[in-house]
């Protein structure tokens, strides 16, 4: 029975897998914008690592597909005013940021 369980416990965890993905994310600088992208992915429950690039507009993101997904964290980012791959961050978040932040024209 224990080696039952063992074996239950071990297949589950071998499931679990490391996904790495990159999508696009608004912003202007990496003073202030940086940061609270990077750490409104990072509060995701399941992100490994999230990097975003000023110069391309691309967050590369690691993250346990067991946990979340990449959806969960573009509406994480969405929340906190960046447009993030296919979630639009709404007019009162995006409104939020402070001006130099301000990426939309």
């Amino acid at each position: 029975m224990m080696t039952l369980i063992a074996a239950l416990a071990m297949s589950g965890a071998a499931q679990a897998k490391t996904v790495k993905t990159t999508f696009k994310v608004g912003g202007s600088c990496v003073e202030m914008c940086k940061p609270r992208i990077e750490n409104a992915a990072k509060k995701v429950n399941g992100v490994v690592s999230a990097k975003w690039n000023q110069k391309t507009q691309k967050l590369v993101l690691v993250y346990d597909n067991t946990k979340t997904n990449a959806v969960k964290v573009e509406k994480a980012i969405a929340a906190s005013g960046h447009d993030a791959g296919n979630i639009k961050a709404s007019e009162s978040s995006y409104n939020k940021l402070p001006g130099c932040c301000k990426y939309r024209k």
